[in-house]
């Protein structure tokens, strides 16, 4: 199950994948919001990290203007690894080397053709363990 959300600036990006990925059958579970009125991003970002921490979401989709509030704000989870991403490579590596396990998009800086070429590219792509685990590993906070 892949968790997704975003802030009033993401609505649009997050329906278009949404529709794009439940084509494909892949299992999505939409945090929200549904409409473009202004909201506060990190309610949306708490939600979805929260049910990565419990399990209920293997992966997730983060979404807002830049990308920037987002990331700030899903990294503050223990055991979340957020990855702002904006081409096909930082997709790629933010798999392979970080492991990431939440897609950051910044929607007012790509087109909807690429961000899906990103998401897929970010669904297909494996961690490659190796060198990369002691890293990701040194990551985590103490305590």
């Amino acid at each position: 199950m892949i968790g997704i959300a975003s802030d009033h600036a993401g609505v649009d990006l997050k329906s278009f994948l949404i529709a794009d990925l439940s084509r494909t059958g892949q299992p999505i579970r939409d945090f929200g919001p549904s409409g473009t009125e202004s909201v506060d991003y990190p309610d949306f970002a708490q939600s979805l990290c929260r049910e990565l921490q419990s399990g209920q979401v293997s992966r997730g989709i983060l979404i807002c203007g830049s990308g920037i509030g987002m990331s700030i704000a899903a990294n503050r989870f223990r055991g979340v690894r957020a990855a702002l991403v904006w081409n096909r490579e930082t997709a790629a590596l933010s798999r392979q080397h970080n492991n990431s396990n939440i897609l950051v998009l910044p929607a007012r800086f790509l087109d909807k053709p690429t961000a899906l070429d990103i998401v897929n590219i970010w669904l297909s792509t494996d961690f490659e363990g190796g060198r990369h685990t002691r890293r990701v590993e040194k990551i985590e906070l103490p305590g």
